[in-house]
């Protein structure tokens, strides 16, 4: 068996395509590195994209060993999955509209550790359950026995994952930066700020809670 077919190669467009149309999507991920990006700058948005990353990373190992198939296999147990993600986007999304206190103080030096930052961001990427549904849904479309070895499969398209979170994610740290700097003159801008991102964290929490009802 080839390690890696000419088959499977040319369809790695496709699933390029698939996985940047989820990513450029604003969901927890993305409001995340914002959020951390306005309140920490730039080092912190990199430190919660870099969890993000590896979170990235580890749905990839997941659905290569066969999580994405076990979860369509027993609906309850997605369901509990996309639950949690969902009352941790809540949390988040309900601290930031209540008083909008983590972009009440934008300031120039860092208020949280970037180890934490980047735990954080790895929990929040484990706990996205737009992850979940790529396991289900797409990537065993693409990671197939016939393509070669799964292994060298699970890589390139988790380099493909990888670099796609880098390169939007990335995007939206720098554009963060230029924001940051126009909202540390406007107090009420920072409150409207982080009540927005507050707003689309709670929009997500309730698409995961119809998702996790819908799967019963």
């Amino acid at each position: 068996m080839e390690w890696f077919s000419l088959a499977h190669a040319s369809q790695l467009w496709l699933f390029f395509v698939l996985v940047l149309g989820i990513i450029v999507l604003p969901g927890m991920d993305m409001a995340f590195v914002l959020g951390s990006t306005l309140v920490d700058g730039f080092k912190g948005g990199v430190a919660a994209l870099a969890g993000i990353v590896a979170g990235g990373v580890a749905h990839t190992a997941m659905a290569a060993l066969g999580v994405g198939l076990a979860l369509q296999t027993v609906p309850q147990l997605l369901s509990v999955m996309l639950m949690a993600g969902a009352l941790y986007l809540g949390w988040i999304g309900w601290s930031l509209v209540r008083g909008a206190s983590a972009l009440g103080e934008v300031r120039a030096e860092t208020s949280r550790p970037w180890g934490a930052t980047f735990r954080r961001g790895l929990l929040t990427c484990l706990l996205n359950p737009k992850a979940y549904l790529f396991m289900i849904a797409v990537y065993p479309q693409f990671a197939r026995p016939e393509h070669g070895s799964m292994a060298v499969q699970a890589v390139a398209m988790g380099t493909l994952i990888a670099f796609t979170q880098a390169a939007v994610y990335g995007a939206v740290a720098l554009g963060a930066v230029r924001v940051k700097a126009w909202l540390r003159g406007s107090g009420r801008a920072q409150v409207l700020a982080g009540q927005s991102v507050g707003a689309v964290l709670l929009l997500g929490a309730a698409w995961s809670l119809a998702q996790a009802f819908g799967f019963h």
